[in-house]
């Protein structure tokens, strides 16, 4: 196919004018986006309202459209990294070949068929398009990407520089200003020396994470990073709970995930606690002295919070008594508190009747895991993400100071929990990028050791392809996430780009470490080699902050409302 006056083959890297290639190529995935919401709305309208019904009986269609809309918005996102490098003289030859790779990808997938997991592929048909709307999106230049974007070439030449650049830390720019890649440094030097080395020995022994980890996480302020100032914190930004979360997850996700649970907390004590409470728990929350564990869900309910059984009764003195049981809670018997949905009102059955609770406990010891009066659990044997450990609780007449009610008044605690959604799933899309990244990282390694045929692995095609394109989805999801976490930053609500990042991210950790185990042939089975705790802990992804389906769901219910 010829442009702009030159024959490119096959084997071409990188294309002319590509910046204006990719810009160009941006409305008319647009384009097809608004058309399939378009038919998707008409599947699920009844007398000009959405059904909820109706988005269940097509939630085939629905979760598509919810997964179009991410590639959409990913490829608007990777062309405005690209013109911010470009502009800063720093679009250099790794940037570029990420930047068509992804260009020339997921325009394929956008027209051919989005892969939301391994058997499951939505094609623009299924979401309503005929023919010739489909073809609409073919524009010379989206077709010309589509056939030259991701070419053979580039690939491979992708991977020869990166095994030139393997001392830089990520895999091309990520577009972070230089205070933001300080931080970075400072957290990967801090995964390489004290957290890759031990990593596995902890999995295979399924041990909780040392305290001295989380006592050193403390010094160097990773529970505190997004509390403000006046509060404890370092009053940071998203972007750089995405950059430690991303780098210690990198180490190992247990590492990574352990602020999560002070995340969850702060938020909900920001957004919906009294000012005593605020003053009270958040300096505590950001030094590290109080460790908190989120107890929501329970074993009949799953994501279906509205239907939570827990109750909490309240006493002449104004304080509670919990009973119920609780499932799936990480990091349950070390910490000081829980944050703990129940419902107060006996009356309801669904989520109006729910408050959150300030649950103060005592930590427990390997003897002695749940020592606090009215509470006992029992550990789940998981497969991965077993540093923190998960646990069944169960409650009986468990006592809570009734100056711990959040925000003071009943019936709150969803919305309460709607609010931390956000920032929750930002940090889950940046440590399934740091998953996704640990893959790379031992996969790659393994391709240039390991000798088969009298070459190393990574001179075979297919596996520099698969090097090359977890490279590109690193970045893409990276970016995604980054745009959320400036939306959260900038004040505006971002519970669509939020979840858009988390479902990528997702699915890009889990389809780099299947990549990587593939490469390592039969020793990616053996226990002793790393990949294989990489790739049980990159399984969760998909399933914890909202299982990808309910994911796809809740930017559907969004697209279409």
């Amino acid at each position: 196919m010829a442009h702009d006056g030159q024959d490119l083959s096959l084997g071409s890297v990188i294309l002319p004018d590509l910046l204006k290639l990719t810009g160009e190529a941006v409305a008319p995935v647009e384009s097809i986006l608004e058309t399939a919401r378009g038919h998707v709305r008409q599947m699920v309208l009844v007398d000009g309202r959405v059904s909820g019904a109706l988005i269940e009986e097509n939630q085939f269609a629905a979760h598509g459209l919810a997964w179009l809309a991410t590639y959409v918005e990913s490829l608007r996102q990777m062309q405005a990294w690209a013109e911010k490098l470009n502009a800063e003289g720093n679009f250099g030859e790794v940037e570029q070949l990420l930047h068509q790779i992804a260009f020339g990808e997921y325009l394929s997938q956008i027209h051919g068929g989005i892969q939301m997991n391994q058997g499951e592929i939505v094609r623009l048909a299924d979401m309503g398009l005929n023919q010739d709307e489909r073809r609409a999106m073919l524009t010379p230049t989206v077709e010309h990407l589509m056939q030259h974007g991701n070419n053979p070439g580039a690939r491979a030449r992708l991977v020869t520089l990166m095994q030139e650049r393997q001392a830089e830390v990520t895999v091309g720019r990520t577009g972070l200003d230089e205070e933001l890649e300080m931080i970075r440094d400072q957290f990967r030097r801090y995964a390489v020396e004290k957290v890759e080395p031990f990593a596995h020995e902890w999995h295979l022994k399924d041990e909780l994470i040392p305290m001295e980890v989380i006592e050193e996480l403390s010094e160097m302020g990773v529970f505190g990073l997004t509390i403000p100032e006046n509060l404890g914190g370092f009053g940071l930004s998203k972007a750089s709970m995405c950059v430690v979360s991303e780098e210690l997850s990198r180490g190992y996700i247990g590492v990574g995930s352990l602020a999560t649970r002070s995340e969850i907390a702060a938020e909900l004590i920001l957004a919906g606690g009294t000012d005593e409470q605020k003053e009270k728990w958040l300096p505590r929350l950001a030094s590290g002295e109080t460790l908190p564990t989120a107890v929501f869900t329970e074993p009949n309910t799953g994501s279906d919070l509205g239907s939570l059984r827990t109750r909490a009764v309240k006493d002449e003195n104004g304080d509670y008594k919990i009973t119920g049981n609780k499932t799936w809670i990480t990091h349950a018997a070390r910490t000081h508190i829980m944050t703990l949905l129940a419902r107060t009102d006996p009356a309801t059955d669904n989520y109006k009747g729910l408050s959150m609770f300030i649950a103060e406990k005592t930590p427990g010891t390997d003897e002695t895991p749940f020592p606090t009066e009215g509470m006992t659990g029992g550990e789940i044997e998981v497969l991965g993400y077993r540093g923190m450990k998960e646990y069944e609780l169960g409650f009986d007449n468990f006592h809570v100071k009734g100056e711990n009610l959040l925000g003071g008044e009943e019936g709150n605690g969803f919305k309460q929990l709607m609010e931390t959604f956000e920032s929750a799933r930002i940090q889950t899309a940046a440590r399934a990028i740091g998953v996704a990244q640990s893959a790379m990282d031992v996969g790659m390694q393994y391709a240039i050791d390991r000798k088969q045929f009298g070459k190393s692995l990574i001179d075979f095609p297919r596996v520099s392809g698969k090097l090359a394109m977890m490279a590109v989805e690193i970045m893409i999801a990276r970016q995604l996430t980054y745009f959320s976490a400036r939306e959260k930053d900038d004040g505006r609500r971002c519970d669509l780009e939020a979840g858009m990042a988390k479902l990528l991210g997702a699915r890009v950790a889990w389809a780099n470490a299947d990549n990587a185990l593939q490469i390592h042939g039969g020793n990616g089975f053996a226990l002793e080699y790393s990949i294989s705790r990489i790739l049980c802990d990159a399984r969760i992804l998909n399933i914890f902050e909202g299982a990808a389906e309910i994911q796809a769901q809740v930017i559907a219910r969004r697209l279409l409302g």
